[in-house]
């Protein structure tokens, strides 16, 4: 089977900075995968890596079949991989209808449409006209993911998307991300939250020191052990 993404031995650096040290990891079609550890080890650097916001100067990146040998923000997108960024990244002088469609730049055809995420999110058709920033943090993170959505990608990348979000917020992300996969979506979600990772994620790969230095079943280990991958 051909990885949706595979990196192998990657080193990324920012400027002098050595932060990802001969990382490998991957993610095949349908699964939904953690990606876990405490703060400061390069959760965030793979996906900057994969973007091309962090230089890589060693090892591979491939997006299915295509090697991305220089890699720049646009072409994830192009192959199917989307990225919910941290920060969410809303677009404050376009409503949240405009921020929608902006996902649908790349023109990639699929299952998702803006009529398919205002199912998915009701409270955004409700506010289809409001600016995007104007949103509650939940409401701005259902943004966050239906913009995604409308690059009808194959895999989606969501870095802490519970960062700042109440528990209730973060169980309802928790029942839409179950129904993307329903729909084809795989999922990778970097995350320090583990009763969203138990909720959502199939199988884990825990960092440390810029490096996956363990990876296993979800279910197969207990809360407290997998907690203990984020103190470490």
């Amino acid at each position: 089977m051909t990885a949706l993404l595979r990196l192998e031995k990657v080193d990324a650096f920012y400027g002098a900075a050595h932060i990802l040290h001969g990382l490998s990891l991957h993610v095949n079609a349908g699964e939904r995968v953690a990606l876990i550890g405490r703060n400061g080890v390069g959760k965030t650097t793979v996906v900057n890596t994969i973007l091309g916001l962090a230089a890589m100067r060693g090892g591979s990146i491939h997006l299915g079949d295509y090697a991305l040998a220089r890699p720049r923000a646009y072409i994830p997108a192009q192959h199917g991989i989307v990225v919910v960024p941290q920060a969410r990244r809303i677009i404050a002088n376009l409503t949240v209808e405009e921020n929608l469609l902006l996902g649908a730049a790349v023109g990639r055809k699929g299952h998702w449409t803006v009529r398919g995420v205002y199912q998915l999110f009701p409270i955004l058709q409700e506010r289809a006209h409001t600016s995007g920033t104007a949103l509650s943090g939940g409401q701005q993170q259902m943004l966050a993911v239906g913009r995604a959505l409308m690059a009808n990608p194959s895999l989606i990348l969501l870095d802490e998307p519970s960062e700042g979000l109440a528990p209730v917020i973060v169980d309802q992300l928790g029942v839409i991300f179950d129904q993307v996969v329903a729909q084809g979506t795989a999922l990778l979600l970097i995350e320090q939250n583990m009763t969203l990772v138990v909720r959502v994620a199939e199988r884990f790969c825990a960092m440390a020191k810029g490096a996956v230095v363990a990876e296993g079943n979800v279910h197969q280990e207990s809360l407290e052990e997998l907690n203990h991958h984020i103190m470490v």
